[in-house]
């Protein structure tokens, strides 16, 4: 792996796409509904698309450096909005179609959203909030309705052709919202510089995406993680996106990789987790999977295990962030190491720090950190310089997680700074419970937390989903937590057992465990 970046004075990604084009026979994007329909769209048909909105956009009065929010579902729609934005040298907010008109207020009133690009299902959310956002001048919908631009049948009758923006590398790009743990949520600032470091890295080394292969990337947009990889990394080497526009069912993910010759799969842990807890797993025979990845929290050595027996593929996992990229995993030529998430990538300097931001001695827990000249390290936080002065130590960047790094460089995450379980002295990872309970048959999913003790501060408490046909019960739980003491420290076992029906969980799969944690110090407090 190359250990530097290069970066060009000019850089747009939407010109990288339209390059693809020239090829009349590459396939960009095999889009499949709930229902199995297809839709099948070439590189030279995405540039004709793309090209027609961002002429739509221009005729709308939008151009460079104007700050728009882009709130569609997974569909081929979702990568002509944000290309044809890119053309014009746009600023793209990237929202989830999830998101309430209270979430989405604040967004484009802190950014200043000139435009909404949006579709029929959040369509109202936006209605609820127009008096409130003056700033917006365009509302463009992709679907039909009184006062809002109707995107389809002014891009039918726009001109196909349309010449990209020259944009500088350092100009505003994405305009990301990630929360924070006080205030509202912050505008984390990319340039049109990110793509083209993501592409180098993480998409050729890590993702391992080849030109014509067909990739799944499971992330919906509105989140960092689709502009990862569904977007930049699949598109930005040249290859297929499989696109899948229903909802999440383990049985019905694994039939997709059956019936389709998808070679890359890019998933949530969650996802893996419950696509590996599927009773009839050796039924299912994959096309032409040869590589799959992980990223957002770490994977259990379980699952890893399961997916390498049952269909020869070793899932890698990976580490990054809304603020900068994926910048540390297992990438193609890297052992695995479960339970790690692989190693820093040579391009980047990464450290595990104190508190006054020197780096610790191999195997002790502290501060990932990220060194501030990384390339594809955000520019700070949107009009907020007390959040971004506060998010660097020194000339680290601090990402808020907490790790160990081993005499052979492999990164261990041990949980967010506010995860970590303090328990008689002893420092405990959430994750190590949690790996150790999933390996018990009876476990489906499970979260571990600091749980306040009159003795030992706090203890760890697990809230445990049961697979079907288990039975919470004291001998269940005696039971599970022998057998946590006997897969790893026995000081890690968790005292207190919760079963409950689901876990908490944000949009984009991961276990919410400050909600958790704030609903034990509530219980105890009243005790």
């Amino acid at each position: 792996m190359q250990s530097s970046i290069h970066i060009p004075e000019f850089y747009n990604f939407a010109s990288v796409v339209d390059e693809f084009a020239k090829d009349r026979s590459r396939l960009a994007i095999v889009d499949v509904s709930e229902d199995l329909r297809e839709e099948w769209v070439p590189y030279w048909r995405l540039k004709d698309l793309s090209n027609r909105f961002a002429n739509v956009l221009t005729a709308h009065g939008l151009g460079q450096g104007d700050r728009v929010i882009v709130t569609l579902p997974r569909s081929v729609d979702a990568y002509v909005a944000y290309l044809g934005l890119m053309k014009i040298g746009a600023v793209i907010l990237p929202g989830s179609e999830m998101l309430r008109a209270k979430d989405l207020a604040y967004r484009i009133q802190h950014a200043g959203a000139k435009a909404v690009v949006a579709f029929d299902g959040i369509r109202e959310e936006f209605e609820a909030i127009r008096r409130d956002c003056p700033s917006v001048g365009r509302y463009l919908l992709f679907g039909q309705a009184d006062g809002w631009v109707d995107v389809r049948v002014e891009m039918a009758a726009a001109d196909r052709e349309f010449e990209p923006v020259r944009t500088r590398a350092d100009e505003l790009a994405f305009l990301s919202y990630t929360s924070g743990t006080t205030g509202g949520p912050k505008g984390v600032m990319h340039t049109h510089s990110w793509p083209c470091a993501h592409i180098q890295v993480a998409a050729t080394h890590w993702f391992d995406v080849r030109p014509g292969e067909l990739s799944w990337a499971t992330a919906g947009p509105g989140w960092a993680k689709w502009v990862w990889s569904p977007f930049v990394s699949i598109l930005g080497k040249g290859g297929t996106a499989f696109v899948y526009r229903g909802r999440f069912d383990p049985k019905t993910y694994l039939d997709l990789l059956e019936q389709y010759p998808i070679s890359l799969l890019c998933a949530t842990p969650t996802e893996y987790r419950l696509m590996a807890k599927v009773s009839d797993l050796g039924r299912y025979r994959f096309r032409s999977l040869r590589s799959a990845v992980s990223a957002g929290e770490p994977l259990n050595r379980e699952v890893i295990d399961t997916f390498l027996r049952h269909f020869n593929v070793l899932v890698r996992d990976g580490y990054g962030q809304t603020e900068n990229s994926l910048m540390v995993g297992t990438t193609v030529d890297t052992p695995v190491r479960p339970g790690s998430m692989g190693k820093p990538f040579p391009a980047y300097r990464i450290a595990v720090v104190d508190e006054d931001g020197q780096q610790v001695p191999d195997g002790q827990v502290g501060d990932i950190a990220i060194h501030r000249e990384a390339p594809t390290l955000f520019r700070g936080y949107l009009d907020d310089p007390e959040r971004t002065a506060k998010a660097f130590r020194g000339e680290w960047y601090i990402t808020g997680d907490q790790g160990r790094m081993d005499e052979d460089g492999y990164l261990w995450f041990e949980g967010r700074a506010d995860d970590i379980i303090i328990s008689s002295g002893y420092t405990i990872g959430p994750f190590e419970v949690e790996d150790a309970l999933v390996k018990h048959p009876a476990v489906a999913e499970c979260a571990a937390v600091a749980s306040p003790d009159p003795e030992r501060g706090h203890i760890v408490k697990a809230f445990v989903v049961l697979r079907e046909g288990y039975d919470g019960s004291p001998e269940l739980t005696g039971e599970l937590q022998e057998h946590v003491k006997n897969i790893t420290a026995p000081y890690k076992y968790p005292r207190e057992i919760e079963y409950v029906s689901s876990l908490p969980k944000t949009t984009s799969g991961k276990i919410r465990r400050v909600e958790l944690r704030t609903l034990e110090k509530e219980r105890k407090r009243q005790k």
